[in-house]
């Protein structure tokens, strides 16, 4: 096992329309700043792509981790790092039945002298039977764990032991990283609204509130857009302000169908009374920060959701929001950032978007708050340096033949 090996992160990856597939596009990026002189290299799914990517993970087969395992007996890495969804790694036969990623724990077992780190992207508070097994097979096979919120961590400290198994102590939080470098002033919005093609939309007022991202049924647009007429009109009344809904991202997952059809339906009835626009862009790379960056705030209405990569990005721009609660992820950062608004209702939800455009001042405070929840919490550069904190944990656990010990939450 050298020394000079490469980073190897496994994950799904670009051109897949997958969000830890953009997540990892970005880990990568600035893992490798934070490692100048290694290399870092992704074994992705078989429709990954590009410099440095081996894509052989073909889930068509059940036995698809072998050589993944091959592979990295090959690059002989540094540390292997792990980008986990559950449906990345779900074997299904020619039945229609799942193995439970019985193979991402097989991959792990097989690799046990190699220093393993895995990043599960879905742990709920409340587990289900089989979450709970799988999350304790992990712990079990990795060395290191890294969870992204706190109450994921503390949460197990009473889940385990109610079906009679001891809490893993190898189990760090680190966050889910965003961008320092994408922070535009408000004299550049009227350029970014340019190059969106935003200034040739006639109706379209000086300020926005956004819906941006993925459009899947459990991101609830039409939460917002069923009130956005009387939430309008409300503003107006309220500050004689032109205020526009802009919605902007596009489907990825065709079992999302009915749902996005509904929602565009009835954004397309509020462009036809010029009160909102939709505009359709892949939230993936630069445009995804430039469609935000021209809000004033952003919604970000979900029913389920654990950590958002849409969030991150918000976070990122230091752009004010409202989000559900409780809900996750969503909820936690809120709290620890005191960057955004949390509703439980649609009367609450109309009350904070009104409020939070009625008051210029409340959306400083709120971005000023994000500002430094960012520099000093979850910007990547933070992030970079505690995953080469569990790359250098996880390598002395293979080294002395010992497992991880760290401290509990609470």
């Amino acid at each position: 096992m050298s020394h000079d090996g490469p980073i190897c992160l496994v994950s799904s990856y670009p051109p897949r329309l997958c969000g830890i597939g953009t997540f990892t596009e970005e880990a990568r990026e600035f893992i490798a700043r934070a490692n100048p002189g290694r290399e870092v290299v992704v074994i992705s799914h078989t429709d990954g792509a590009g410099e440095g990517v081996f894509p052989i993970i073909d889930m068509q087969r059940a036995d698809w981790w072998r050589p993944v395992v091959e592979k990295i007996r090959d690059l002989d890495p540094y540390c292997v790092h792990l980008e986990h969804e559950y449906g990345l790694y779900e074997y299904v036969d020619e039945r229609g039945i799942g193995d439970h990623n019985r193979g991402f724990i097989a991959l792990l077992q097989a690799l046990a002298d190699v220093p393993t780190v895995v990043e599960p992207h879905t742990v709920h508070g409340r587990l289900r039977d089989t979450e709970a097994e799988f999350i304790y097979q992990t712990c079990e096979a990795a060395d290191v764990v890294l969870l992204k919120c706190h109450y994921q961590k503390w949460r197990l400290d009473w889940t385990f032991p109610g079906y009679g198994w001891p809490v893993p102590r190898n189990i760090m939080v680190v966050p889910h990283g965003a961008r320092s470098d994408r922070r535009w002033g408000i004299d550049e919005v009227p350029k970014l609204r340019a190059e969106l093609g935003l200034d040739q939309v006639a109706h379209l007022g000086p300020h926005l509130v956004g819906l941006v991202g993925w459009i899947q049924s459990n991101k609830r647009w039409d939460i917002l857009t069923s009130m956005w007429e009387e939430i309008q009109a409300e503003i107006q009344a309220r500050t004689g302000e032109e205020w526009d809904l802009l919605a902007a991202g596009t489907m990825r997952d065709p079992n999302h169908l009915k749902d996005y059809e509904r929602y565009r339906e009835e954004l397309e009835l509020l462009e036809s009374k010029g009160l909102a626009h939709y505009y359709e862009f892949v939230p993936r790379g630069e445009i995804y920060y430039k469609v935000m960056a021209v809000c004033d705030f952003v919604v970000l209405p979900s029913t389920d959701e654990t950590q958002s990569g849409t969030l991150a990005r918000i976070i990122a721009l230091n752009k004010p929001y409202i989000t559900s609660a409780p809900m996750e992820g969503l909820t936690a950062q809120t709290l620890e950032s005191d960057g955004g608004l949390l509703f439980t209702t649609k009367p609450m939800l109309k009350e904070k978007v009104i409020r939070l455009a009625c008051n210029p001042e409340l959306r400083m405070d709120l971005g000023d708050h994000l500002k430094r929840y960012l520099d000093e919490v979850v910007a990547w550069e933070v992030v970079a340096g505690q995953y080469n904190e569990a790359y250098a944990l996880a390598r002395e656990a293979v080294r002395t033949r010992s497992c991880v010990e760290l401290e509990p939450e609470f």
